[in-house]
């Protein structure tokens, strides 16, 4: 991989003003690309690691605000960036929300507005950026939509029943857009991440009882035996927008320590 290889190109990444979506900005610019950030607001002081920018400077970032659950406003945001970047060739669609709880535990109204958040939300931004994806691909030969998807999509995790189901429709979404956009020369691909720490999650497990051993449970159930960083699922994005990854098209990319395909004995277990 080379430094240049995102240089001619430029990304939108909703959700980008923290964790994987700031990650994956980053990753994205270091690499070269031109990027613009979509989200309800700018980094948070808190989201930033030691010796990362302030909030207030993006160094080569780009931001525009918009709730994705606001077509008019997303529209906006889109147009706007795309002006400002010249075109989009990459659109990252990583905005997303978390929903603890079986299917007793949750109202209709949280459904509908999870639902709205993490489905709806990529429908809207697709929507918006698709006339500007087409132009990409007929210029330049390629164009791609990247949306992050979750391991909660294929795995049955317990006090996840809502987030889960907006994850399969974000996988099969995956799997109908890229059929439909396929002849335009649009790639769509998704990311299916485990467990990432990330800051959402880190402030989800300060507010259990015992912080400590909310961790240790997590990390213990992918054979890995620790989170996801943030940072190797932008990667694995970046490794998906790639012009270098021209064939990969309609596939989900796990991300997720060997969760989704691994079975492993557990400890002094004999071979059976």
């Amino acid at each position: 991989m080379t430094a240049g290889e995102f240089g001619w190109l430029t990304a939108i990444v909703t959700g980008g003003a923290s964790g994987i979506g700031l990650a994956t900005a980053r990753h994205l610019a270091a690499r070269g690309a031109r990027v613009t950030i979509l989200d309800r607001e700018n980094p948070r002081p808190d989201d930033l690691g030691a010796g990362d920018l302030g909030a207030g400077d993006l160094g080569a970032l780009d931001a525009v605000i918009a709730d994705v659950t606001d077509d008019a406003a997303v529209r906006a945001a889109v147009g706007a960036a795309a002006a400002t970047l010249g075109g989009i060739d990459i659109l990252v669609n990583n905005a997303g929300i978390g929903a603890i709880g079986t299917v007793e535990d949750n109202d209709d109204d949280e459904w509908r507005h999870v639902f709205d958040v993490n489905v709806l939300g990529m429908v809207r931004t697709s929507r918006a950026a698709l006339p500007h994806l087409r132009r990409a691909a007929q210029r330049r030969g390629t164009a791609v939509i990247v949306n992050t998807c979750s391991i909660a999509a294929s795995a049955g995790l317990p006090q996840r029943a809502l987030y889960s189901a907006t994850k399969g429709a974000v996988y099969s979404l995956t799997l109908a857009m890229a059929a439909d956009y396929v002849a335009d020369g649009i790639r769509v691909t998704c990311v299916s991440p485990g467990t990432a720490d990330t800051p959402w999650v880190s402030r989800l497990l300060d507010a259990s009882p015992d912080p400590a051993a909310e961790r240790a449970a997590l990390a213990a159930r992918q054979p890995t035996g620790r989170l996801v960083s943030a940072a190797e699922v932008a990667a694995a994005i970046a490794y998906l927008a790639s012009p270098l990854s021209g064939a990969t098209t309609g596939t989900a990319l796990a991300v997720d320590g060997g969760m989704s395909g691994l079975r492993l004995r557990p400890a002094g277990q004999p071979l059976r």
